[in-house]
C-alpha cells in the first residue's frame, strides 16, 4: 500500500505546472490592479484587488493541503458533491441575491459565492466517475451517455434560468469534450451532430431571452446597436487595437482609465492587458496559458488510472474552454457572454474553481504510477 510518505509522491511533483500556475496569478493581480485603479478614481473598486489576493492566497493553501489525500476521494464522493453544488444552485433560485438582472449568486457573510463556478468541476468529477466504469475500446453506445446526460440536465437548466447562459453553455461543452475524449461510436457522433443542427434554431425561437437574442446579433454586426448591446465589442476591440505591439504602458490605457471599457476587472479584463501591454504582454499570457494546457494533457496521458486520466483531462479541457470563449468574446469573435479569464478576471468563485482543478491535477500528476 502507498502511504502519503511515499518518496514517488515527491518525485512526481509538478514544479512546472505550479510555476506556470503562480507566473498567470501574479500577471494576472497585476492587470486587475490596473484595472480598479487606473485614472485615479475615488471608487471602491481597489478593494477588490485585496479580495483578489485573499481568494488567490487561501485557494492555494487549500490546493497545498489537498495534495495529502489521494485524488481518489473524488471517485467515491463524486455524488455527493454534485448533489451538493446541485443543491446550491437551487439556493441560488430561492435565496440568491439579484445584480444586473441575473440571479447568481449566495451571500455567505462578508463573501459571495457564485454556485455555478463550483458545479463545472463537480460535474466533472461526477462525469469522470460515471465514465471510468463503462468505458470501452469499441465506444460509448447511446445506453451509456444515458446517464451522464441526465447529470448534465438539472445543473444546465438552473444556470440557465439565472440566467447565466454562458456558464450553461461552458458546462455543455465541457461534458461534450469529455465524452468524445472516452470515445462514442460514430452512430453516436453523427446522430448527436443532426441534434444540434435541429435543437439551434428551437433554442433561438424557444429558449434565449430577447437580450440574449441582441447579444448574437450585435456579434453579427456590432454597428447595428454601438451605445446598447454592440458598446462592450466596440470598446473591446478599441482597446485591444490602441495597445498595438508594446502597449501604452501600466496603468496608462485610456479606454480603461476613462471607463469606456466596460466590466474591465471582470469578463473584459483581457482588454486592458492588451491595451497597456500591447501584442507582447498578449502573446506572454498566451504562451503561459498553452504550457498549462500542455501539462494537464501530459498527465492526462501519463496517468495509469482511468478515472484520472478522464478527470485530468476534463479540467485541463474546462480551463481551455474559459480561455477560448473569453479570448473569443473580447476581439468579437464571439457572441458577449460571462465567462471569466481564468486566474485573471476578478471573482472568489472562478479563483477557487480554477485552483482546485490544478491542485487535482497536481495530485494526479504525484500519484501517476498508481493503477488502482
Amino acid at each position: 500500500m502507498i502511504t502519503v510518505f511515499d518518496r514517488r509522491l515527491f518525485e512526481n511533483f509538478n514544479w512546472g505546472l505550479i510555476l506556470i500556475t503562480i507566473l498567470i496569478g501574479i500577471l494576472g493581480l497585476g492587470v486587475l490592479y490596473s484595472a480598479v485603479n487606473a485614472g485615479g478614481s475615488d471608487n471602491n473598486m481597489h478593494i477588490l484587488f485585496k479580495k483578489q489576493i485573499v481568494w488567490i492566497t487561501g485557494s492555494f493553501i487549500i490546493v497545498l493541503i489537498s495534495l495529502f489525500f489521494p485524488y481518489k476521494i473524488f471517485h467515491k464522493g463524486s455524488f455527493i458533491i454534485y448533489l451538493l453544488c446541485v443543491g446550491l444552485l437551487i439556493s441560488v433560485m430561492l435565496f440568491g441575491k439579484y445584480v444586473a438582472g441575473s440571479q447568481r449568486w449566495l451571500a455567505l457573510g462578508p463573501f459571495t459565492i457564485q454556485p455555478s463556478e463550483f458545479m463545472k468541476i463537480s460535474l466533472i468529477f461526477v462525469l469522470a466517475s460515471v465514465y471510468s466504469g463503462i468505458i470501452s475500446e469499441t465506444g460509448l453506445s447511446f445506453w451509456h451517455i444515458i446517464k451522464p446526460s441526465l447529470l448534465l440536465f438539472p445543473p444546465f437548466l438552473l444556470i440557465l434560468l439565472q440566467p447565466d447562459l454562458g456558464t450553461a453553455l461552458l458546462l455543455l461543452f465541457i461534458a461534450a469534450s469529455i465524452t468524445l475524449f472516452v470515445k462514442v461510436k460514430k452512430s453516436v457522433f453523427l446522430s448527436c451532430g443532426v441534434l444540434t443542427v435541429f435543437a439551434v434554431p428551437l433554442a433561438w425561437m424557444f429558449g434565449l431571452k430577447e437580450y440574449q437574442k441582441g447579444r448574437v446579433l450585435t456579434f453579427l454586426d456590432p454597428d447595428r446597436d454601438p451605445l446598447g448591446t454592440g458598446y462592450h465589442i466596440i470598446q473591446s476591440k478599441i482597446a485591444i487595437g490602441s495597445g498595438m505591439i508594446s502597449g501604452k504602458g501600466f496603468m496608462k490605457g485610456t479606454q480603461n482609465a476613462l471607463d469606456f471599457l466596460p466590466e474591465q476587472h471582470t469578463d473584459f479584463i483581457l482588454s486592458v492587458l492588451a491595451e497597456e501591454w500591447g501584442i507582447i504582454g498578449c502573446s506572454v499570457l498566451l504562451f503561459l496559458y498553452f504550457m498549462l494546457l500542455l501539462l494537464g494533457l501530459n498527465i492526462a496521458y501519463h496517468c495509469r488510472n482511468i478515472f484520472g486520466s478522464i478527470l485530468a483531462f476534463g479540467i485541463t479541457i474546462m480551463i481551455f474552454w474559459q480561455i477560448f470563449i473569453n479570448i473569443g468574446m473580447v476581439m468579437g469573435l464571439m457572441p458577449v457572454v460571462g465567462v471569466p479569464l481564468p486566474l485573471i478576471s476578478y471573482g472568489g468563485s472562478s479563483v477557487l474553481t480554477n485552483m482546485i482543478g490544478i491542485g487535482v491535477l497536481l495530485n494526479i500528476s504525484m500519484r501517476r504510477f498508481l493503477r488502482c
